[in-house]
């Protein structure tokens, strides 16, 4: 089997569970945007997704796209947007900005200002969405709710004028019971909500939650966004 033939089988197969879980929410499909995550993947799979009409794409390094996206066609390129959906240190923003289209893991006030300036440079307004921190884990990354950094960072968000603040993510915790998978998502719609009530002038109608395991939990919840790469491209071979 081809390797867009893969893709398009898992792609088919894809669509139908996302379909059948906004049919279970009492949902549109298309209120539910889906970023093909293609971090580790070669750019060939890339084209190759592309090829079958997807447009949003998920990366996890700077690096690595920036590698990437110099194999790509510029048709190909422009056909696309992709997103940064992996921890973003406040030195590389600059790198980061000129790089993608979008930024889904703004966790901080000075990378907000980091990006904000690279952005102001390059003449563009760029997308971010803040990423939440739900679960108890570690390795987790993003902004505690109700803590001291969410609230500046909130206030200072509409001065900003190169972000465009239009929501928010997070990542489940792994292995745990379906309920509190359900829960975590369910907090951050909530979550969005208060903000929205207390910040008029944000704008936050983006949910970015859930990935290949638990995207019908998310739907089930208000994702608008889901992130899903391993049912799409398959399993992922990371370097040793």
């Amino acid at each position: 089997m081809t390797e867009q033939a893969e893709i398009r089988n898992n792609l088919t197969r894809l669509e139908d569970s996302i379909s059948a879980a906004c049919r279970a929410a009492n949902r549109p499909r298309a209120e539910v945007e889906l970023v093909a995550v293609s971090k580790t993947h070669p750019a060939a799979a890339i084209v190759e997704a592309v090829g079958l009409r997807l447009h949003i794409f998920g990366e996890n390094r700077v690096q690595e796209f920036a590698a990437k996206s110099a194999e790509l066609p510029p048709d190909v390129r422009r056909q696309m947007r992709v997103h940064l959906i992996g921890h973003l240190q406040s030195n590389k923003a600059a790198k980061a900005v000129e790089v993608f289209d979008a930024l889904d893991t703004l966790d901080s006030l000075k990378l907000a200002e980091r990006l904000n300036e690279a952005a102001l440079s390059l003449g563009k307004r760029m997308p971010v969405l803040l990423e939440i921190k739900l679960s108890h884990e570690e390795s987790k990354a993003g902004i505690v709710p109700d803590s001291a950094e969410l609230a500046e960072l909130l206030e200072r968000l509409p001065s900003l004028s190169n972000l465009d603040a239009q929501g928010l993510m997070t990542i489940a915790p792994l292995d745990v019971p379906e309920d509190e998978t359900r829960a975590c998502f369910r907090n951050l719609r909530l979550l969005r909500d208060r903000i929205s009530a207390a910040h008029p002038r944000l704008n936050l109608p983006v949910l970015s939650m859930g990935m290949s395991g638990d995207f019908a939990l998310a739907i089930a919840e208000g994702a608008t966004r889901i992130r899903v790469g391993t049912a799409l491209f398959g399993r992922r071979e990371y370097p040793a």
